[in-house]
């Protein structure tokens, strides 16, 4: 099972949640692969099982030009098996609160078995943990489910 958390951060905050996530799967005992989007083989996307991605958000609600090579990937990616989440980090203050999670979120929707979505605001706080217990806990119920 080759599990991947793919993640681009400007502030730290979507790094600090990818790191988050990340810890919370390994204590789920599943292993995944953390990486930041400027290491990530966009090519080999399809060699994963599952994979969540995370980011922030640019401008007006938009994905960040770092994401679009992954996000171009996923749109034209048709695996209803590949188990899918996408996370992300914003500011309430935009009038697009994580714009680029639900644009994510449309495409791994059509394209992949996504599994859940999570927006955190800024820098993921305690009483954010509750948010990504459940996060992880749905990610990995979808993936156990589709090794059935």
């Amino acid at each position: 099972m080759r599990i991947g958390i793919v993640y681009t951060s400007v502030s730290g905050n979507t790094e600090e949640l990818a790191r988050l996530l990340h810890e919370l799967l390994i204590e789920q005992k599943y292993r995944s692969q953390l990486m930041n989007i400027t290491d990530f083989p966009v090519h080999e996307l399809a060699e994963y099982d599952a994979i969540a991605i995370g980011t922030y958000t640019w401008g007006d609600g938009e994905i960040p030009i770092e994401m679009e090579p992954i996000y171009n990937e996923f749109k034209g990616l048709r695996d209803k098996k590949m188990v899918t989440a996408i996370f992300g980090t914003g500011d309430r203050f935009y009038p697009h609160y994580c714009g680029a999670v639900d644009t994510f979120k449309n495409a791994l929707k059509t394209n992949t078995n996504l599994a859940v979505t999570l927006k955190v605001e800024l820098l993921p706080q305690k009483q954010d943990l509750s948010k990504c217990k459940k996060f992880v806990e749905l990610f990995t119920e979808r993936i156990q489910t589709s090794l059935q």
